[in-house]
């Protein structure tokens, strides 16, 4: 196992008791600091804004929004110097829970919201100045939608269930999670390529980079908790245009055979043809579908709009038999949590990382691959130049002076439950539910 491979398994408590250095760092400057809480207390009930605090900005997530990537050579001392800040908030006390029986949003006044303002002023996403009173105005606002954008929620600048979970996820635990990524993120250090594409799991999404900045990001919808995404470090060698599908074995045996028990036309109905090692075709009706076992064929769905991979595939080198690729549902990118998969990563607007990564490779610009992909034939490409690829598990970064990003640790690696996804949605139910992109409806 390589280093970077196994860095997952890296203890957060063996990692906490090597934290001493960073601690006395932080004690030693704690020690002269005044206390964050009774400054908010004593502050004006509406003061002037900080000079340095751009109220508009902190209303849309562009505030936190940084074309320096997560791998970036900046990034691990942002994360460290964001240690020492949250060594620095739990030593003062941490922040205060916020406990409300009403929706916190724009107009409310309530109690509740002083605790808002303070938990949002001790992470600094609402200045001091802007005081402690029970109105939910403008100002708070823009500092809910700062800290949604920080931790992946959709900045709607409401209290809901999730970012009210978020926001009562104390700050030592914050603190802990920072530490164990910044293990993750130092074994990531070093040159990673010209070009090289990142998933990062947790965050579901993507990071094309070239020469040290972020040229494309994309929403990804990655494994489910039950079929994880793998951690690994391949190059991407292949796109293929119209692709064909063919279905993994365990699709086969858990989701293909009981359908087919209930609905003999599925396979006909969704372009999956059956052959045999010789590469024959063989005809559904000849297989016992009621077998304990799937036959041993394969199972491959033509190219077209209906295929589990829609218009792309991307190939890289791998044990897991895992790709990037297109899906022909698009609405399940505006999902908030997008752990749906079995193990493979679907990219939103993928022509646009095609394109990229085939940028070297001659005749394939942006508009031959929209027409090949018009004539439904399916196109091997195979690039000129490698490009790496990185399925990688970050739940908490920094590429940002002073923006720390934080994930839900949504296959909880991260040693504390407070981070697990609060929720089970993405765990499949016994009921046999199917995977829902890839395998055709």
């Amino acid at each position: 196992m390589s280093k970077k491979n196994g860095i997952d398994a890296f203890s957060r408590r063996a990692f906490l008791r090597s934290a001493a250095t960073f601690g006395a760092a932080a004690i030693a400057g704690a020690a002269g600091a005044q206390d964050a809480l009774n400054e908010i207390i004593n502050s004006p009930r509406r003061g002037s804004w900080d000079d340095q605090f751009d109220a508009k900005a902190s209303r849309t997530a562009t505030a936190v929004v940084s074309n320096t990537p997560v791998f970036g050579p900046e990034t691990i001392a942002h994360v460290q110097q964001a240690i020492l800040d949250y060594q620095n908030i739990v030593s003062q006390g941490g922040w205060p829970m916020v406990q409300t029986s009403v929706k916190l949003e724009l107009g409310v006044t309530d109690p509740s919201v002083q605790q808002l303002r303070q938990r949002l002023m001790v992470s600094g996403d609402l200045p001091q100045s802007a005081g402690v009173s029970s109105s939910f105005d403008s100002y708070v606002e823009g500092a809910v939608k700062r800290f949604q954008a920080r931790h992946g929620l959709p900045a709607d600048g409401v209290i809901g269930e999730y970012t009210l979970k978020a926001i009562n996820v104390d700050a030592n635990t914050r603190l802990g999670q920072l530490q164990t990524n910044l293990v993750r993120l130092q074994s990531m250090s070093g040159d990673l390529g010209r070009r090289y594409v990142m998933v990062n799991i947790p965050a579901a999404y993507i990071e094309a980079v070239e020469n040290g900045r972020v040229a494309l990001r994309h929403t990804a919808i990655v494994g489910k908790i039950d079929r994880q995404s793998p951690i690994l470090n391949s190059k991407i060698y292949e796109v293929i245009l119209n692709p064909y599908w063919t279905a993994p074995r365990s699709i086969i045996q858990k989701d293909i055979m009981p359908l087919m028990r209930k609905d003999p036309t599925y396979l006909a109905r969704n372009s999956i043809r059956l052959f045999d090692g010789s590469g024959g075709e063989v005809s559904p009706e000849t297989v016992d579908w009621n077998a304990e076992k799937a036959p041993n064929l394969m199972f491959r769905q033509d190219p077209g709009k209906i295929n589990a991979m829609s218009s792309t595939k991307i190939n890289f080198h791998n044990e897991h038999q895992v790709y990037m690729h297109d899906t022909p549902q698009q609405g399940l990118f505006n999902k908030l949590m997008r752990f749906e998969s079995s193990g493979c990563v679907r990219v939103q607007n993928v022509r646009d990382l095609s394109t990229w990564l085939l940028k070297d490779t001659p005749g394939w610009s942006r508009q031959q691959i929209e027409a090949t992909i018009k004539t439904g034939v399916n196109t091997p490409i195979t690039l000129a130049e490698e490009v790496p690829v990185f399925f990688t598990y970050i739940t908490a970064w920094s590429a940002k002076d002073g923006v720390v990003q934080f994930r839900d640790d949504i296959y909880q690696r991260d040693g504390a439950t407070e981070l697990a996804l609060q929720s089970p949605y993405g765990v499949e139910q016994p009921s046999g539910s199917v995977e829902q992109d890839a395998l055709p409806q």
